[in-house]
């Protein structure tokens, strides 16, 4: 079943910004800036440009082209593409990278609630009255954190039963660029505080002999495919929302860039703060909800400065939200075939239900862990291969190349078959051997 028009996008921009509010998450604001230190600096930068290059040429091109050709979700995708060979089991692959997605709106959802409650609590000082440790503690209790946890879904919700036009594609078009104006004003404000320089130099020094360590292009590889958020499902979902005369591979590749650009944003505004006052630029929830509270504590007007910061992380994390919801309303509203208010209903009393038994720290970062290291990565592969390799050239460049203004052909499908494909099943077994590389 094709899109209704009423379910599409209404410009290239808002798809852009749409997919670059899907791809802009937690992991650029505290996991990038300290991979980026920790593996050679501006050195860390040739490999993950090279990889996001890549993994957007290709990974979230495959997606947004595979979604747009069935005009469906990750179920009724990858059960076209098995179709195409005569086979069946495709609706059943297809939910296991919804599992992912649906799985990781569960925790995400708890995380952006954190989130909400720091914007109060830098708003009215009790962060600093309590201090970071105590009021990050209490957020992360048993049921510590529900009323803010409730708002963040209700949110999501309230916006996606605005639909495609008036709510993904309206909230993005105003959300990312406040995302990115918010960062600027941080940034700037952050280059003139005393000590800063070291943050820079963390950043930004190369370290060639990185270059040597196989750590540092592991790391950069992960870090550049879950930043794109090829998940296998939710970039599926927003392509097919996309008009047949866009050009996939050009929006593809302006969502890395954009993605790229909030990573590094975000990075030269924590960073040499974290430096200026001696602190532990460590990724993670500690740098975001207890490093960073301190150190706004002690610059003037640091309590607007804490409030910017986190509205620009509930942008980043609504956003993200908003994928993770609609790819999975999407599903139940075509298994139930019920209308796209009540699956939008159903899904977020789902995943506010689940999340209220793991909203403990600890539970947390299980529930994360098992969802991120195994389930997300083998969405992911299995997209890469059913894109690939099941539905096969002819449909899938054909798609690609609609709106093109210029046509994939070799070069595309060798890098797409023998690199991508590969490279995500060394994502996926690298990430269980690590413990984790996105």
């Amino acid at each position: 079943m094709k899109n209704e028009k009423t379910n599409t996008f209404n410009s290239r921009i808002g798809f852009i910004l749409a997919s670059v509010g899907s791809a802009i998450g937690m992991g650029n604001i505290w996991m990038f800036p300290y991979r980026l230190g920790q593996n050679g600096g501006a050195a860390f930068l040739i490999p993950y440009f090279l990889f996001v290059a890549l993994f957007g040429y290709v990974g979230l091109s495959g997606e947004f082209a595979l979604g747009r050709l069935t005009g469906t979700g990750p179920v009724g995708s990858y059960d076209y593409a098995m179709k195409s060979r005569g086979k069946r089991g495709g609706k059943i692959l297809g939910a296991i990278p919804l599992l992912g997605s649906f799985g990781i709106a569960i925790g995400y959802s708890v995380i952006v609630g954190w989130v909400l409650r720091s914007i109060f609590g830098s708003a009215t000082n009790a962060i600093n009255t309590s201090g970071s440790e105590a009021y990050f503690a209490q957020a992360t209790g048993t049921l510590g954190s529900v009323p803010w946890h409730l708002i963040v879904i209700l949110l999501t919700a309230f916006i996606l039963m605005r639909g495609v036009t008036r709510g993904i594609e309206k909230i993005n078009k105003i959300m990312m660029p406040a995302f990115f104006v918010l960062f600027f004003i941080i940034a700037v404000r952050v280059a003139f505080l005393s000590g800063s320089s070291e943050g820079y130099q963390y950043l930004f020094i190369p370290d060639w002999s990185a270059l040597l360590k196989v750590n540092t292009w592991v790391m950069a590889m992960g870090q550049a495919f879950f930043s794109l958020s090829i998940t296998g499902s939710g970039m599926i979902i927003y392509g097919s929302y996309l008009s047949k005369s866009e050009n996939i591979i050009h929006s593809s590749l302006m969502t890395a860039v954009l993605d790229t650009c909030s990573a590094l944003l975000a990075g030269l505004a924590i960073i040499p703060a974290v430096f200026a006052f001696g602190m532990d630029p460590t990724s993670g929830p500690p740098l975001m909800f207890i490093t960073l509270p301190k150190v706004f504590a002690q610059i003037p007007f640091g309590s607007v400065i804490a409030v910017l910061f986190f509205v620009s992380c509930l942008f980043a994390g609504i956003t993200s939200l908003m994928n993770m919801f609609e790819v999975c309303a999407e599903a139940v509203q075509k298994l139930l075939r019920v209308k796209r208010n009540v699956s939008v209903a159903i899904v977020s009393a789902i995943i506010f239900g689940i999340g209220l038994f793991i909203e403990a720290e600890s539970r947390l970062g299980s529930w994360m862990d098992a969802i991120t290291i195994y389930v997300v990565p083998f969405g992911a592969l299995l997209g890469a291969v059913m894109i690939y390799w099941v539905l096969g050239k002819r449909e899938i460049h054909t798609e690609l190349n609609l709106g093109a203004a210029k046509p994939v052909g070799k070069f595309f499908e060798f890098v797409s078959k023998y690199i991508y494909v590969i490279l995500a099943v060394v994502v996926f077994i690298l990430g269980i051997l690590y413990g984790g590389i996105g």
